[in-house]
């Protein structure tokens, strides 16, 4: 999670025409198979309700049941959406990078830290 009050610094990193990524690890229910990858790639996926498909993303798959997600845009929970499209179910979800900003191992549940200016640089990256 981030936290800022800096309604600029904010505005740069959620708005879709930056294309920040965010990459996701996800548990699944059920295993993966090829298709989410090169459908997920593909830049065709369409979520229930939308009208406008979504951008490519990149799935990487490290376990039958997990993977790594990372997008450029920010649907509204849209991982989920996305794996459900492909009739699967996301049990647990953690963001682990934004840009190039990777989430400190040495963080624990509830902590938090300041970002280093050079850090705050690498979500734009």
């Amino acid at each position: 999670m981030l936290l800022t009050d800096d309604g600029e610094f904010l505005h740069r990193v959620t708005s879709p025409k930056r294309k920040v990524s965010k990459t996701y690890r996800a548990t699944l229910s059920r295993p993966l198979n090829e298709d989410e990858v090169e459908l997920f790639a593909s830049g065709t996926l369409m979520l229930k309700g939308e009208t406008k498909p979504l951008d490519p993303a990149v799935l990487k798959v490290v376990a039958p049941t997990e993977a790594y997600l990372t997008i450029t845009e920010g649907r509204y929970h849209q991982v989920r959406r996305m794996f459900a499209a492909c009739g699967n179910h996301v049990e647990a979800l953690h963001r682990e990078r934004l840009g190039q900003l990777h989430l400190p191992g040495d963080l624990i549940a509830g902590a938090w830290r300041q970002l280093a200016g050079e850090e705050r640089q690498l979500i734009f990256l």
